[in-house]
């Protein structure tokens, strides 16, 4: 996801990145983009050094983090941020934490459409469900599974959430886990690899 570093859009557009260009697709989002099949129109075309990346889906239906014991938690599908937007000291908060994973947005039915990283802030000072409420970072791009031949076997995790329930486009899942420290006000956490790229956070205390 996409917009033009002139325009303020709400959420942006769905966008394939071809060398050094941003082609727009006929798509409201990433979940429609997959519902479509992973077809669409191109549009206009971008200069990549002229457009700001957004989040990939800024209101995923639903947003599963695994442990290591191979379960998962739910996480807040509204504290979604952007992969350059500030990050904002919860209340009382004076240093948050972050753990990177990597992320499978999940397509049509029970495939994975592709992979973009995420990072799981964290208040320690919190109480239970409210130290991971409040932020979560994603993107900068999505990657196609065959782009990133590292990404392990999915499979087993997409049949654990899938049992008794249904997924839609947009779901993420997240899985791994590197932990990145401890950040308080105007720090700025750069994490990332390729092909994904990096995904910039500042941390910037409550006005």
């Amino acid at each position: 996801m996409f917009s033009p570093a002139e325009q303020e859009l709400e959420r942006g557009w769905p966008g394939r990145i071809v060398g050094d260009e941003v082609i727009q697709l006929a798509a409201q989002t990433l979940q429609a983009y997959f519902t479509g099949g992973g077809n669409a129109r191109e549009h206009a075309r971008y200069r990549l050094d002229e457009v700001v990346l957004r989040a990939p889906v800024l209101h995923p239906p639903a947003i599963r983090i695994f442990d290591n014991e191979g379960d998962f938690a739910f996480a807040n599908p509204a504290a979604v941020h952007g992969p350059y937007d500030p990050v904002v000291l919860p209340e009382g908060v004076e240093a948050i934490e972050g753990r990177l994973r990597l992320a499978a947005v999940m397509s049509a039915g029970l495939e994975i459409g592709g992979f973009t990283l995420l990072n799981e802030w964290q208040a320690p000072q919190l109480r239970g469900a409210k130290a991971r409420d409040f932020a979560i970072s994603l993107g900068p791009v999505v990657v196609t599974p065959d782009e990133l031949e590292t990404a392990g076997d999915w499979d087993p995790l997409v049949a654990l959430v899938a049992q008794n329930t249904r997924l839609y486009p947009g779901d993420i899942l997240a899985a791994g886990g590197e932990p990145l420290g401890r950040f308080g006000a105007g720090d700025v956490v750069e994490v990332g690899f390729d092909p994904i790229g990096t995904l910039r956070s500042s941390v910037v205390a409550r006005p």
